[in-house]
């Protein structure tokens, strides 16, 4: 199949293909004589893992540590267990930053009621003072944020 065709039958843009064959992580395909790359099944499937470990929010390098394992099935799993444990702790810390990210645009959106004009409006002078190296509300001890 063509890369237009890969790229339909796997929800993935060309350039992407393109990206991922750059990486490494696809293999160059043979070429037609007409110069057109020329995809199997088992690219198809490879892109389409490449795809699902991405939505899991794996690095390319993740990627190519399992593919590594794929390549050598009998090598211990161990470190795939080590790199998904890393991913899930990372997973934590992101999850802690926008729960404080939410409830410092609580606390900042708590400073202004509906129905006032942009002048006593205390979003806009909050974040004014922020930006001239003020305090801002929003910034405050999360304890007393809410």
């Amino acid at each position: 199949m063509k890369i237009g065709e890969l790229a339909k039958r796997t929800d993935c843009e060309v350039e992407t293909i393109r990206y991922y064959e750059r990486e490494g992580l696809l293999p160059t395909p043979p070429r037609s004589e007409g110069n057109y790359r020329q995809y199997g099944e088992q690219d198809a499937e490879r892109l389409l893992f490449i795809r699902h470990c991405r939505s899991l929010g794996m690095s390319l390098d993740d990627i190519r540590t399992l593919q590594h394992f794929q390549a050598k099935p009998e090598l211990a799993c161990d470190d795939i267990n080590a790199m998904l444990d890393r991913h899930l702790q990372q997973t934590a810390l992101q999850i802690a930053s926008l729960q404080r990210l939410q409830k410092q645009l609580q606390t900042l959106r708590n400073a202004c009621h509906t129905h006032m004009s942009a002048k006593q409006c205390g979003i806009l002078q909050n974040l004014q003072s922020a930006a001239a190296s003020s305090d801002c509300i929003c910034h405050h001890d999360d304890s007393k944020a809410l």
